[in-house]
């Protein structure tokens, strides 16, 4: 049970959490959960939106969550640590596979995070292929409703992150962990990349209805400045031809494009992820 002075005035049950994109740099989203008093950051690449945004709801940080090591995702954690020093600090989690400064809480595949304020359990998951170490964090149905994912940047609605350190057999071995989590689950991407990605999607598998539908909507969501995401595993299953790589319309055009026979699926995503990587 929950004292009533616990909460403030026309605020949200405290086991109630809110999930924010606060936007950063021109495609960043840093997400944000808060049970309305206390908050969690996610890949916080730069501190200023995020203590804008938290100064603006009022909200106290308490943990800060890191999938990788690039820049535009860890990049503000030292100011955001500097500036709570009277606090204590608050704790940082991130891959142990990464050297990445600031980190207090080493956590990789198989491990859980259990914060107190906002009251979050996390299943860590390896997702290796953007960078060599990168996490994911997954958060179990329960009192908050559907499950949620922080994925960093290795899905994406409608596509998924570039191999800088990883094989096509890792990304596709992590993306194939995240598709096999609970379809109603809550995708929160660090990036604001769908358009793109679903230009690229059409070209993959013209004939698809859902993603015909799906482009259609995510165009009206951006031209009312509103974000894409969060996006669904089920969602994702339908739309993202990294997750359908196994589909005979999207080998057939992939032999087409590249006037070669598939041979299997994961030949199918190396051809479209070296696809993607150069497609305009």
């Amino acid at each position: 049970m929950i004292a009533m002075d616990s909460l403030t005035k026309n605020s949200p049950a405290r086991d109630t959490l809110e999930y924010v994109p606060v936007p950063a740099f021109e495609d960043n989203y840093i997400w944000l959960v808060s049970d309305s008093r206390d908050a969690v950051v996610v890949d916080p690449g730069d501190a200023a939106p995020v203590e804008a945004y938290l100064a603006k709801r009022g909200w106290r940080l308490t943990a800060i969550l890191l999938t990788h090591h690039h820049h535009d995702h860890v990049g503000g954690v030292k100011a955001l640590l500097d500036s709570r020093t009277a606090e204590g600090g608050i704790p940082v989690y991130g891959p142990a596979g990464e050297r990445i400064e600031h980190l207090t809480e080493r956590v990789s595949g198989g491990d859980t995070v259990r914060i107190g304020h906002p009251a979050m359990t996390l299943s860590v998951i390896d997702v290796p292929g953007h960078t060599a170490g990168h996490i994911a964090y997954f958060q179990d149905s329960g009192p908050h409703g559907a499950p949620h994912l922080f994925c960093g940047d290795t899905l994406f609605a409608s596509g998924c992150g570039r191999l800088f350190e990883g094989t096509p057999q890792q990304m596709l071995s992590s993306l194939d962990a995240l598709a096999a989590l609970p379809e109603n689950t809550q995708v929160h991407c660090a990036h604001e990349y769908t358009l793109s990605n679903i230009r690229f999607a059409r070209a993959c598998e013209p004939d698809n209805a859902a993603l015909l539908r799906w482009s259609d909507d995510a165009q009206a969501l951006r031209a009312a400045g509103k974000p894409t995401l969060p996006t669904t595993i089920a969602h994702e299953k339908a739309v993202n031809p990294f997750l359908r790589a196994d589909v005979p319309a999207i080998q057939a055009t992939l032999s087409s494009q590249f006037g070669t026979p598939v041979s299997d699926r994961l030949e199918a995503f190396r051809m479209m992820r070296g696809w993607k990587d150069k497609f305009r």
